[in-house]
């Protein structure tokens, strides 16, 4: 219909107006075909009258559109308003939008065209409602998550906040380390061990595709045994550009919704970059505190243990020994054999030290040929008889290179503590010092503590 002007009910009443004028004009002539008098039909003043009351019904029909469909549209305009405003009130912050259906939704009482239309405004406030609501938990999630740095907690955190979004009693996160999915973080379930061997756990790692999981009544799924009874399970791998960090796995005692599903890959992605984030950061500590060649404590990190364990020792009353190690005529092993067969030399004596050491005892590389040994709870006998194990061991044992088999020997020194009255640790590596520069200059390749 063409418009008239710019208001709908403004052309509204102009064409119903005209047709009231133009029914007006015909309606003398219709009365004609139904027997009235020409006489009277067509006199003008029952044109006049016809078309009146032609204005009149128009009049009517205006005033009757305002109030049914005009009553309707403000309502709908109001709540629009009302929504706008409050989207512009919570811009840009972590808030909800607070639309329920008694304050945002508009009466659906009729089957027409305005029926429909607040049916269709009713499902996008829902909509809307939760596509920021989505938003809302994806920025508190990612925020929680870049506040974490640790790869254990970080795990703990994410999957405890994840369950809570989704509803879901059960999950688990593992993540892959040297081939092999390690569980780093469980809650709800028990048994959980075997994860990491599930077939469908496996597959989902590999293909990088969500497995989705359903469980059908009296069966339990192997390694998730949980203290409740699983009829779904989603197994979702975590992904950071195409490379594979690991796998979350929700079980639900009822299946997951499809919005649910569909929402998991938003929380996964913060979650991906987040865990990448955090094993970096691992492996920078790794690398700030262990000794590249040998993959033990480097120095700078070494004596600070050793600074935390004496103070420990000293307030709880116990004993600590110190021994140093020092490779007997290393210079001239790399003279004949050059610095790659030194090198091997280093990490042959580094594992095999290390493979006596009991649990807590700490090795350390000082420098060059030098290694230190941190032995917690160890009075002078215990130290020495952990410096002959090991003195003893490099001696029986040959380092290979080639068709050559290397003999090397090693020279020990010590301290213990609290046989030696030491006031701070740099006291115990000054007396295993001076037992190793004993040791040196009497022979080399024996103890002394």
């Amino acid at each position: 219909m063409v418009r008239l002007t710019k208001r709908v009910f403004t052309d509204l009443a102009i064409w119903m107006m005209g047709f009231g004028i133009f029914v007006g004009i015909i309606f003398p002539f219709f009365m004609l075909l139904l027997g009235m008098s020409a006489d009277i039909a067509l006199t003008w003043w029952f044109f006049c009258v016809c078309m009146v009351a032609g204005l009149f019904v128009g009049a009517v029909n205006i005033i009757l559109a305002r109030r049914v469909v005009g009553a309707r549209l403000v309502l709908l305009a109001q709540h629009m308003q009302g929504i706008e405003n409050h989207l512009k009130s919570i811009a840009g912050k972590n808030e909800p939008l607070d639309c329920t259906p008694k304050n945002c939704h508009i009466p659906v009482d009729s089957e027409d065209a305005i029926g429909a239309s607040s049916l269709a405004f009713n499902n996008l406030v829902d909509t809307l409602a939760k596509s920021i609501q989505i938003e809302v938990d994806i920025r508190t999630y990612t925020q929680m998550l870049t506040s974490h740095l640790e790869t254990g907690e970080l795990c703990r955190s994410a999957l405890v906040s994840l369950m809570e979004m989704i509803n879901a009693p059960g999950g688990a996160i593992l993540l892959e380390e040297g081939g092999e999915l390690v569980v780093h973080c469980t809650v709800g379930l028990s048994e959980s061990e075997s994860l990491g061997e599930n077939p469908m756990v496996l597959d989902t790692l590999q293909t990088l595709k969500r497995s989705i999981i359903d469980i059908p009544k009296g069966i339990l799924l192997d390694g998730v045994l949980t203290s409740f009874r699983p009829e779904q399970v989603i197994v979702e791998p975590i992904v950071y550009k195409q490379l594979p960090l690991g796998v979350v796995v929700l079980a639900s005692s009822e299946p997951f919704s499809k919005e649910i599903q569909d929402n998991l890959d938003l929380f996964g992605t913060s979650l991906a970059l987040a865990l990448h984030n955090a094993m970096t950061h691992d492996q920078v500590q790794k690398l700030a505190a262990v000794d590249p060649l040998t993959g033990i404590y480097n120095s700078r990190f070494g004596i600070s243990r050793l600074h935390e364990e004496f103070i420990r020792t000293v307030k709880q009353g116990g004993a600590l020994g110190v021994v140093m190690i020092d490779i007997d005529h290393f210079k001239q092993i790399n003279d004949a054999y050059g610095h790659t067969v030194g090198d091997r030399v280093l990490r042959s004596i580094a594992n095999t030290a290390r493979n006596q050491l009991r649990e807590g005892d700490i090795i350390v590389r000082l420098g060059g040929d030098e290694f230190m040994l941190v032995l917690l709870g160890a009075n002078r006998a215990d130290a020495t008889d952990v410096a002959e194990k090991i003195r003893r061991q490099i001696e029986e044992k040959r380092v290979s290179y080639g068709d050559q088999n290397i003999h090397v020997t090693v020279s020990l020194g010590g301290a213990s503590f609290p046989e030696l009255d030491a006031e701070y640790e740099k006291e115990l590596i000054e007396a295993a010092d001076r037992a190793l520069y004993m040791v040196k200059n009497s022979g080399r390749n024996r103890v002394a503590i």
